[in-house]
C-alpha cells in the first residue's frame, strides 16, 4: 500500500514535531516553510513536564537537554515591593510528573527537530515556500506557492502560526490584541545586577506588567522578557501604529522595585512584540485540512504553554493516524475532538491567569496573597496542566 502523504505548512516547532510524529506513524511528510531557512524568532522558551514528555516520545529529548538549563526553582516575586511570593522546586515537578521542567533557546529546540527530520527518509523539508492557495478536492489537497511551485498530498496541516494562512480556509476569525506588549533581550550573565537565585526561573508580577528572567545555554546567556499594558492602545490599532513604545515601556517599569529598574536597560528597546490571542475556535478542521499549534489555538504566553500545546497536538495527531490510517477526514475530526477541550482550557486559563497577576485592585491583591499562603510542596494546581493524560 502507498504511504499517506501529508503537507505541513510551517516549519516551526509545532510543524517539525508534526513531521516527526506523522513520519513515525508511516506518513510521507513534506514541510513547506515560508521563510528562506528554518529558524525561530526570539530566544527563551519554557518547556514544562507535559512538553518534555512529548520530546521523549519524539526521540529528541536527550538532544534538546544538551543545550537546556534546569532552574532549581520557579520563583514568583512582587515587582513593586521586590518581595518573594512563592516558589516551586524544579525537582518537585520531575518527582510529581515524571519529566522535567526546563528552559531552552528556541533555536536549539528547532535545530534538534531539523536534525531529526533530516535523518528520516520520509520527511522532505523545503524553505522559501510561501503557500498562496489551498484547494481541497475531496480526495486530495493541492497547494500553490508564490514561486509558482505546486504540491499535492492526501491532507494538509496548517502549523503556520498566529497569522495562519491555512486558518483562512476554515474560519474568518482572527486573533485580537490584548493591549499588552513584550520587550525581550538576552545579555551576558555578568551584566545582570547580582542577586541570589539568578539560576532560577523568576517572574516578577505587578499591576499591568511582569518581567520574566532565566539563564539559557548552560548559563552562558541570560534571558529577560518584560510585558506591560499600553495605555496608548485603542481598538483597531495594528502592530505598526504608535503604541507600546519604548518610552511607554520605560515609564511602565519606573514604578517597579529598584532591582527591576536596574534590569530594564539590558533589554532590547528597539523591537516590541504586541501580544495577541483568540477565543477558542468553534472548529479548526474542514475535510482534509486541519490546524495545529498557534494556527488552531492562539493563546497568551502567561502559562508558557504555546509551544507545549503544539507539541501535544503533534503526538495526538500521530495517534489518530495510527488508528484511522489514510482516512484523513476521520483522523482530523478525532484529533480535533480530542484536543480542542484541553487547548480551550489552556487558552482561557492563560487569559485568566494574566488578568489575575496584572490586576491592580482587589483581585490582584488576593492573588498575590494566595501565592504567599501556598505551600511550595503543593503543586496540585498544576495537575491539570502537567500530569500525564491530563
Amino acid at each position: 500500500m502507498k504511504s499517506p502523504r501529508l503537507i505541513v505548512m510551517g516549519g516551526g516547532i509545532g510543524g517539525l514535531a508534526t513531521a516527526l510524529a506523522a513520519s513515525a506513524s508511516g506518513c510521507e511528510v513534506r514541510v513547506l516553510e515560508k521563510a528562506e531557512r528554518f529558524a525561530e524568532i526570539g530566544a527563551g522558551l519554557q518547556l514544562a513536564p507535559n512538553a518534555s514528555r512529548v520530546l521523549q516520545a519524539l526521540g529528541i529529548l536527550d538532544d534538546v537537554r544538551k543545550h537546556a538549563c534546569f532552574p532549581p526553582r520557579l520563583v514568583f516575586m512582587d515587582a513593586i515591593s521586590g518581595k518573594p511570593l512563592t516558589y516551586v522546586e524544579g525537582a518537585r515537578l520531575t518527582e510529581l510528573y515524571g519529566y522535567p521542567y526546563f528552559v531552552v533557546h528556541r533555536a536549539d529546540l528547532l535545530d534538534a527537530e531539523v536534525a531529526a527530520c533530516r535523518t528520516r527518509s520520509g520527511i522532505s523539508l523545503e524553505s522559501g515556500k510561501d503557500v498562496t492557495s489551498i484547494d481541497d478536492t475531496g480526495s486530495a489537497v493541492r497547494v500553490t506557492c508564490s514561486d509558482g511551485s505546486h504540491y499535492e498530498a492526501d491532507a494538509l496541516i496548517g502549523a503556520d502560526g498566529l497569522w495562519s494562512t491555512a486558518r483562512k480556509y476554515i474560519t474568518d476569525l482572527r486573533p485580537v490584541c490584548s493591549e499588552f506588549v513584550a520587550y525581550r533581550g538576552t545579555t551576558a550573565p555578568e551584566r545582570v545586577p547580582h542577586r541570589e537565585g539568578l539560576d532560577n526561573m523568576t517572574i516578577w508580577i505587578g499591576p499591568d506588567l511582569h518581567l520574566v528572567q532565566y539563564p539559557l545555554r548552560a548559563g552562558q546567556v541570560y534571558n529577560q522578557v518584560a510585558v506591560f499594558r499600553s495605555l496608548r492602545y485603542r481598538p483597531g490599532m495594528d502592530a505598526n501604529d504608535d503604541w507600546g513604545t519604548s518610552e511607554e515601556f520605560i515609564e511602565a517599569f519606573s514604578k517597579t522595585c529598584e532591582y527591576l529598574r536596574s534590569c530594564i536597560p539590558l533589554l532590547d528597546h528597539y523591537r516590541r512584540w504586541p501580544m495577541y490571542f483568540a477565543e477558542p475556535l468553534p472548529s479548526w478542521t474542514r475535510g482534509r485540512i486541519t490546524l495545529l499549534g498557534d494556527a488552531a489555538h492562539p493563546m497568551l504566553q502567561y502559562l508558557a504553554q504555546g509551544a507545549c500545546q503544539a507539541l501535544e497536538d503533534a503526538v495526538c495527531l500521530a495517534r489518530e493516524i495510527e488508528a484511522h490510517g489514510d482516512d484523513f477526514p476521520a483522523v482530523f475530526r478525532n484529533y480535533e475532538s480530542t484536543r480542542r477541550p484541553r487547548t480551550a482550557r489552556v487558552q482561557i486559563g492563560a487569559l485568566k491567569f494574566g488578568e489575575m497577576k496584572h490586576d491592580s485592585g482587589l483581585t490582584g491583591a488576593l492573588f498575590r496573597r494566595l501565592l504567599e499562603m501556598r505551600s511550595p510542596d503543593d503543586c496540585s494546581e498544576l495537575d491539570w496542566l502537567y500530569a500525564e493524560g491530563a
